[in-house]
Parts: structure tokens; C-alpha cells; sequence
């Protein structure tokens, strides 16, 4: 057997194309098998979604809602959850947005607020990108420490020359927009 010997399997591997406009004889004539007249015997005709005269899936469904482009995911988590896995022995004296991360099993997107709903009985630091005034002041009140992060996750693996702990920390710098010079004499 070699490349010369292979043929199409039969039976209609291989099918004839439709010679349409070829006269009355050849069965496909005058209109090629498009009826007559009408939008779908027009070139150009093209009907994504036909569903045999029933209302169509799109117009079925209600339209409500957007996304905004700007939405940042945020977790949340409570003061009493905290607690929680204090007492579990999951986290000690410091928490981190990676420990965060873990426990919230949330993405590296994500950004995390810490909420004030419980109380904290032993010293913690914790690291989050925002908390609740009620929170932070249980924080503080505790004897632990809110230290705020600027970056996700996502966002700190990608800076240079810092490692990911370094890179939470360190603030965004600003964008300034330039005012474009005029022409006008």
C-alpha cells in the first residue's frame, strides 16, 4: 500500500457539487433550488437563528442588568471569621492576602475587605486591601494591627524587581494626564 493506491471510501465520501443553472433537464434550473422569490432566494441572505416561526430564544428572554467595565471582584470577611480560625489554629499572629486567598478560596484577582461583624479576642496583623471603620477599630482595640495592600495578587506577581509580599504594599503610581499643546498662534 502507498499514497498512489488511496481512494475515498465509497458510498459518498465524496460527493458531487450541485451544478445549479444548468436548464429544466438537470432538476436544478431557473429558481437552483431556492423557490421562488422571496428574502431567501436573494444573495446575501443570512439568518443566523431561525426557530420555524416560534418567537425566537432572544426575543423570549428578558434584557436587565450590566456589568460595569470597572467592577473589582471583593471578597469579604468578617471580624467573628477571623476569630474563628484563630481558634481552629489555622492562622497564628499575622494574616496575609495569601493566607486570604487560601482561606476565602477566592482568585488571584480578587481584592479583600475585612468587616466588622464579631469580635476579636487576640492580637492579630492583618493584611487586606480595605476595612470597615467598626473593623479596624476591633482590630486595634484587640491590640493587632490593619495594614492596607495596594495591589491583588495578580497584579503584584507582575512587578519587577520585588517579591509579591513587597509589591501589596507598595502603592500604584498615579497617571497624569498631559494637556495637549494648542497650535493656535
Amino acid at each position: 500500500m502507498d499514497l498512489s493506491s488511496l481512494r475515498p471510501a465509497k458510498g459518498g465520501a465524496v460527493k458531487a457539487t450541485k451544478r445549479v443553472g444548468r436548464g429544466q433537464g438537470s432538476g436544478n434550473g431557473t429558481t437552483a433550488g431556492k423557490g421562488n422569490k422571496g428574502q431567501q432566494a436573494r444573495s446575501g441572505y443570512k439568518r443566523p437563528i431561525m426557530e420555524g416561526g416560534q418567537v425566537p430564544v432572544y426575543r423570549r428572554l428578558p434584557k436587565f442588568g450590566f456589568t460595569p467595565i470597572d467592577r473589582k471582584p471583593v471578597s469579604t470577611v468578617n471580624i467573628a471569621q477571623i476569630n474563628k480560625w484563630i481558634e481552629d489554629g489555622l492562622i497564628e499572629k499575622e494574616i496575609t492576602v495569601l493566607d486570604l486567598k487560601a482561606l476565602l478560596h477566592a482568585s488571584n484577582a480578587d481584592y479583600f475587605k475585612v468587616l466588622g461583624n464579631g469580635e476579636l479576642t487576640s492580637a492579630v496583623t492583618i493584611t487586606a486591601h480595605a476595612f470597615s471603620k467598626s473593623a479596624e477599630e476591633k482590630i486595634t482595640a484587640a491590640g493587632g494591627k490593619a495594614v492596607k495592600a495596594f495591589r491583588t495578587l495578580e497584579e503584584a506577581s507582575k512587578v519587577r524587581d520585588l517579591s509579591v509580599e513587597d509589591a501589596l504594599l507598595k502603592p500604584k503610581a498615579r497617571l497624569v494626564k498631559r494637556a495637549k499643546k494648542s497650535t493656535k498662534p
